[in-house]
């Protein structure tokens, strides 16, 4: 097998690379210092060999910077599913697979390990010269991994324990929801390898806005929801921005939030050691060890609950369990005759707090929310509306109305809006 279509054993390795490269980086091979250039090297082949087709590059005077370039108008499938179809394999557990599943190739043939082993070493292995030799340990492993995935029941009859296939699951006819499941849903990784099992078929899909980095943290995600399946609690291992190495954390994952606007995923968590609820990026977290059950799961989740209504993001403001700083926005806007529409949006888009009618021309959206900083973004979509603003937190406030100020002067205008 070449360099090039090298399977892979250590997938966060992988991750790493592709995130610090061809998600949040630009960089040139000379810029990234955390592993040797021979690595570099090692990596980039292996991901043009998924993405060739989508990279690019740009000459700086630092270097050549490689990226991917994705139109998702174009584009039937997400591919960063190819990284997670590169598991590498051993010959033994390739080998071992084959002759499971060949033994117990029904769903009505049920037998012991001492009687798998002896039908694979008659059936199998006795005509090699060197044949491979399974120990009953081994196979009770991977017959243990198997059952976990739920492809082998095991079933006990008095002292014996016996293993059968799982019966096959039909796979529906409908392609749309399961193209729609692939590209959409959290770990849509899972409609794609069922989609390569499939007949192929014409793309009947195609996406406005569609968010592909996420497949990359499908791992991440699917341990979390175990754990918050179970409610228990993990550690976490969370890479920061400002820290060249990444720190452990026990933390009880509550909920994993989406944005509809970026696709960014925030696991929603309490932390112990500080006692609150905070958020934490899903692609800076690697490493999810899964611990006990937590007797405080329920509650910390209602708390979670209680905490909706004041969140206009993923921000609480670390503030400690059962505390509430809440910071006040309101702000008033004009609407002309034959602008309903922009009424509505207000009511669409609003997250949280209300909407007031002030007079026939004049509404007033009020909210408390725990970071009024995570609002603004919105805020600004109704600039040229605003007739009156009050923020508690004066420091947003004033930087809101200086970033106005410094659009004025870009465009050669006073505060009035003349030339």
């Amino acid at each position: 097998m070449s360099a090039y279509t090298e399977l892979i054993k250590n997938f966060e390795r992988t991750r790493a690379y592709m995130r610090e490269f061809y998600v949040y980086g630009f960089k040139s091979r000379d810029g990234y210092d955390k592993k040797s250039a021979r690595s570099y090297d090692d990596e980039r082949r292996r991901m043009e060999s998924w993405l060739a087709e989508h990279m690019s590059f740009v000459r700086t005077p630092e270097g050549k910077n490689v990226f991917i370039s994705i139109d998702s108008r174009t584009s039937e499938h997400n591919p960063f599913y190819k990284a997670w179809k590169s598991k590498s394999f051993t010959d033994g557990d390739i080998t071992l697979h084959f002759i499971l599943f060949d033994i117990l190739h029904d769903p009505t043939v049920a037998l012991t390990i001492p009687e798998i082993l002896e039908l694979a070493d008659e059936r199998y292995l006795s005509c090699f010269e060197e044949p491979m030799m399974f120990d009953e340990s081994t196979v009770r492993k991977k017959l243990k991994e198997y059952a976990e995935e739920g492809l082998i029941l095991p079933e006990k009859q008095g002292r014996r324990m016996l293993y059968r296939r799982a019966p096959d699951t039909p796979l529906p006819a409908a392609h749309e929801w399961l193209d729609f499941y692939a590209e959409i849903a959290p770990c849509g990784v899972i409609g794609s390898f069922i989609h390569d099992k499939r007949e192929p078929h014409p793309a009947v899909l195609s996406f406005k806005h569609h968010y592909m980095t996420g497949a990359m943290d499908s791992g991440v995600m699917a341990a979390l929801f175990t754990a918050m399946g179970e409610k228990r609690a993990v550690t976490v291992s969370n890479l920061s921005r400002r820290a060249d190495e990444p720190r452990r954390n026990r933390i009880i994952p509550l909920r994993i939030y989406i944005s509809v606007q970026n696709g960014r995923q925030h696991l929603i968590a309490y932390q112990p050691d500080f006692n609150c609820i905070k958020s934490f990026r899903l692609d800076y977290l690697s490493a999810v060890r899964l611990e006990d059950v937590s007797p405080r799961f329920d509650e910390l989740r209602a708390e979670l609950d209680r905490m909706e209504p004041y969140m206009w993001g993923v921000t609480s403001r670390r503030n400690k369990l059962g505390e509430d700083r809440l910071e006040h926005v309101e702000f008033i806007i004009r609407v002309d005759a034959g602008e309903e529409h922009i009424v509505r949006r207000l009511e669409r888009e609003k997250r949280v707090g209300r909407v007031e009618r002030v007079d026939d021309t004049h509404y007033r959206f009020v909210a408390d929310v725990y970071d009024t900083g995570e609002m603004v973004p919105w805020i600004r979509t109704f600039i040229c509306r605003i007739t009156q603003m009050n923020f508690s937190n004066r420091t947003v406030e004033n930087k809101f109305k200086a970033d106005v100020d410094a659009m004025y002067c870009l465009y050669g205008l006073d505060k009035e809006g003349e030339a």
